[in-house]
């Protein structure tokens, strides 16, 4: 327990002041790719795969991990690469994403990597891999491609944004005319889910790629007098420029905008997040993508204003 504890604490520290931690790690060749360690739960030599009928292509079967059965992703497969071979000494990095655990079979890792968020960029639209791509960095000058894992996920188990019949409160929902709200995320995949589920509600959507642009949009509205158009803040943790830990850190500190109501919407998800929630001020913590439980959290706020209100 004392050193789960000490793990807790030491990824907090750097919440809010925009870092992280990288896995870096390779497929083919020299190519370095990486995802962040915060939904790493252990990177684990080639263990045996039993597999599974109708799987999907890119999915090489199933392993078992402490009575848990965790699904096998090829991953160069699934970006549209080579697949990895199935060896011996190939590795699995076991992650969590939405409360799932997959495992990701790759040829190696590197080692893990602190940066700023400052000098993660977005992926150039030339980059061949681009559209499995969330960001890019560099490291020792070499190029560094950070995978969009929603992404892939989201080929393998498509999703959906139908709401539950009867989740709708029409009544509650009256109460949002001319409202908006601001989804922040560089993922376009968790951007049109975000999007599609929201405007079930008949709310209007506005949208930023990253934290720095966010807070610009932010900025621009309090200088024309708009915020208080804005129902609310719903932003991604993992950005490139600023993350969303960073920006509700600087919502808080602004004080034209610290009275908005921010909620933290990411695959992230474990023993980190209340931590992480609690140590930046967010109002609310989502994991994605769950379209009735961000309809729910949305429509729950909306009840608390007009309470508030009467």
């Amino acid at each position: 327990m004392a050193g789960l504890l000490d793990n807790v604490d030491q990824r907090t520290r750097l919440v809010g002041r925009n870092r992280l931690e990288l896995l870096l790690f390779r497929l083919h060749g020299r190519q370095l790719f990486a995802i962040n360690v915060f939904k790493v739960r252990e990177v684990i030599r080639m263990p045996k795969l039993t597999a599974i009928p109708h799987r999907h292509p890119v999915v090489e079967g199933v392993t078992h991990l402490r009575g848990t059965t965790v699904p096998v992703i090829n991953l160069g497969a699934a970006i549209g690469m080579k697949p990895q071979e199935v060896a011996d000494d190939a590795s699995l990095i076991i992650t969590e994403y939405n409360r799932r655990t997959q495992a990701f079979l790759i040829g190696g890792v590197e080692r893990i990597l602190n940066m700023n968020w400052e000098e993660i960029e977005s992926p150039p639209k030339t980059t061949g891999r681009g559209h499995y791509l969330t960001a890019i960095t560099r490291h020792e000058e070499k190029l560094v491609e950070i995978i969009d894992v929603e992404k892939v996920l989201s080929e393998i188990v498509p999703y959906t944004t139908s709401l539950s019949e009867g989740l709708v409160d029409e009544d509650v929902i009256a109460s949002a005319q001319g409202k908006r709200i601001l989804v922040v995320d560089d993922s376009p995949v968790a951007l049109n889910q975000a999007r599609d589920t929201i405007e079930q509600l008949g709310i209007e959507v506005v949208t930023a790629g990253n934290g720095a642009e966010g807070l610009a949009r932010l900025q621009t509205m309090a200088q024309n007098g708009e915020i208080d158009q804005l129902l609310m803040v719903i932003t991604d943790a993992e950005m490139p420029e600023m993350d969303g830990y960073r920006l509700t850190t600087e919502i808080r500190e602004d004080s034209r905008l610290k009275h908005l109501h921010v909620a933290l919407h990411t695959s992230l998800s474990g023993d980190f997040n209340q931590a992480m929630v609690d140590r930046v001020g967010c109002d609310d913590f989502l994991s994605k993508f769950r379209p009735d439980e961000l309809a729910e959290l949305v429509q729950n706020y909306l009840r608390r204003v007009s309470d508030t209100d009467s």
